[in-house]
């Protein structure tokens, strides 16, 4: 079973009906997910020094200790910390599984450091052990 991190943005009701299906979709293929969405500091104060510390802190630790990270990507609507998980994990050599949820255009930094580009229709039949690669093939700028 695999150890994954899923890197996506949580800010609004579509962010998070997404992020609970990707979820869904992991833990149903027996995977071990770390959710950043899931594992918040409640007991500190959001957008405070203390928060903003443990999260980064929480985040970079639980990206080094997955195999597979998983991004939940929106397009050229980016978000910065998402694509700065992204840009680390592929840094750390971790494959990284890119799910395209609009259609719209993307950025070649983000599509090109994945090891697959799929759909969220994609990651249903995706097989986690052969992690089979994709490339990009959408608009771009």
């Amino acid at each position: 079973m695999y150890r994954v991190y899923l890197a996506s943005p949580f800010f609004n009701e579509k962010e998070i009906e997404i992020v609970n299906q990707v979820e869904d979709i992991l833990i149903g293929k027996g995977l071990n997910v770390f959710s950043p969405m899931k594992n918040q500091y409640d007991h500190l104060e959001a957008g405070g020094r203390q928060w903003s510390i443990e999260t980064f802190r929480n985040d970079v630790k639980f990206i080094d200790w997955s195999e597979i990270v998983v991004g939940i990507y929106h397009g050229m609507y980016s978000d910065s910390g998402t694509a700065w998980e992204l840009g680390y994990a592929y840094g750390s050599n971790k494959p990284v599984i890119l799910v395209h949820v609009d259609e719209i255009s993307s950025n070649l930094m983000v599509h090109e450091g994945a090891h697959a580009n799929l759909t969220l229709e994609q990651l249903k039949d995706y097989d986690f052990t052969k992690l089979p690669s994709s490339f990009y093939t959408g608009e771009m700028f």
